[in-house]
C-alpha cells in the first residue's frame, strides 16, 4: 500500500524497493557511514543534546524546516503555525501539545525559532526558523543521504551532498506530502520507536551500535555508558533505556554492575530495516526534487543568451 502511495506522489515507478535496500550486500557499510555522519551532527553540540533530553523529539527540527519551506503565503492552510507543527508531530506520535509548547518556547529563547505576525492578518502568528536551525537541519539531512550515496553510486545526490541551499529548500518543500506514508511505515518499526519514544533515544541507539561496529564484531561487548558519555546524557537515563532494550530482546546486559551490553541479532536486523525505510523515503523525495531541479536548471540554460 505504501509503495502505491509513494509512486503516486513521485508520479511514476520508484527506483528502489524496500526489500532491495534491506538485502543489499553492502548495507552494513552504508550503516556505518550513516552512524558516523549522524553522530557528527551532534558531537560538540551539547545544547542540541540538551534539547533532545528536554523534549525527546529531534524530529521537530525536520518538521519545522519542511513546514516553513512548504508554506504558501496566499494559502492560509499551509502557514507554518504552532497548530500546524503540532499536527505534523502528532502523525508520528512524538509529542503532546504541552511538550511542543515547551520546545517552541525553548527554541525561541535560544534563537532557533521566531514568532511573527502573518502578513495581512495581525491576529495570526507564524513560526519562522533561523539560520542557526537551518544550518543544523541541512547537516541532519545530509547524514540521511550518506547511506544512499554509499550504496547507489549511479544516483545523483550531488546537490544535497554539496549542501546547495536552493536544493535543500526544494527538498524541504517536497517533503510534507510524504509524511503520512512515512508515519505509517514508522509505526511498523516497534524497535525503532522504542528508542524514538525515549529522550535522546536515537543518539543513544546510534552510539552503541557504532561502538559495536568499530569493534569489528557485531556481537562485541560494548561499554554502553562510555559510548554515550560524550553527549552529556545521564548514566541513569542510558541505563534505563538499555533495560527497556533488553526487555525487547535487542541487547543483553552483562558484566559486573551491568555496565556492558551485547548487541543481539534482532537489534541489527530491526535497525537495518529502519535505516532502509529512511533511505526508501529519502530517495523517493529526491526523485521529485531532482526532477524539478533539473527542469529549472534546463530552463535557466535555455534563457542564457
Amino acid at each position: 500500500m505504501e509503495q502505491d502511495e509513494l509512486e503516486r506522489l513521485v508520479g511514476g515507478r520508484l527506483r528502489l524497493t524496500l526489500d532491495e535496500i534491506v538485502r543489499h550486500p553492502r548495507l552494513p557499510e552504508a550503516r556505518h557511514a550513516y552512524l558516523t555522519s549522524f553522530l557528527k551532527v551532534y558531537e560538540g553540540e551539547p545544547f542540541l543534546v540538551r534539547l533532545l533530553l528536554e523534549a525527546g523529539r529531534f524530529f521537530v527540527f525536520h518538521c519545522a524546516a519542511v513546514l516553513e519551506a512548504a508554506q504558501d503565503p496566499s494559502r492560509r492552510e499551509t502557514w507554518f503555525t504552532v497548530g500546524a507543527l503540532k499536527r505534523e508531530l502528532a502523525l508520528f506520535g512524538y509529542a503532546s501539545d504541552r511538550q511542543v509548547d515547551h520546545l517552541i518556547a525553548r527554541l525561541r529563547e535560544v534563537g532557533f525559532l521566531e514568532l511573527r505576525r502573518a502578513p495581512g492578518d495581525g491576529r495570526a502568528r507564524l513560526l519562522a526558523t533561523t539560520d542557526r536551525l537551518r544550518a543544523h537541519h541541512i547537516e541532519w539531512l545530509v547524514a540521511h543521504y550518506v547511506p544512499l550515496a554509499n550504496l547507489y553510486l549511479d544516483h545523483d545526490y550531488g546537490p544535497i551532498l554539496a549542501r546547495d541551499r536552493d536544493f535543500y529548500l526544494l527538498h524541504c518543500r517536497k517533503s510534507p506530502s510524504f509524511n503520512p506514508a512515512a508515519a505509517r511505515l514508522m509505526m511498523t518499526l516497534p524497535d525503532t520507536m522504542l528508542f524514538f519514544s525515549h529522550a535522546a533515544g536515537p543518539l543513544i541507539q546510534n552510539a552503541v551500535l557504532k561502538a559495536a561496529m568499530d569493534a569489528g564484531d557485531p556481537s562485541a561487548v560494548v561499554p554502553y555508558i562510555e559510548a554515550t558519555s560524550r553527549f552529556g546524557v545521564s548514566r541513569t537515563h542510558v541505563r534505563n533505556l538499555m533495560i527497556s532494550a533488553e526487555a525487547a530482546g535487542l541487547v543483553r546486559i552483562i558484566g559486573r554492575g551491568g555496565r556492558n551490553i551485547e548487541i543481539l541479532p534482532r537489534f541489527w536486523a530491526s535497525y537495518d530495516r529502519g535505516l532502509a525505510v529512511g533511505m526508501y523515503l529519502t530517495d523517493a523525495v529526491n526523485l521529485v526534487a531532482m526532477r524539478e531541479w533539473s527542469q529549472a536548471s534546463a530552463g535557466h540554460l535555455c534563457n542564457v543568451p
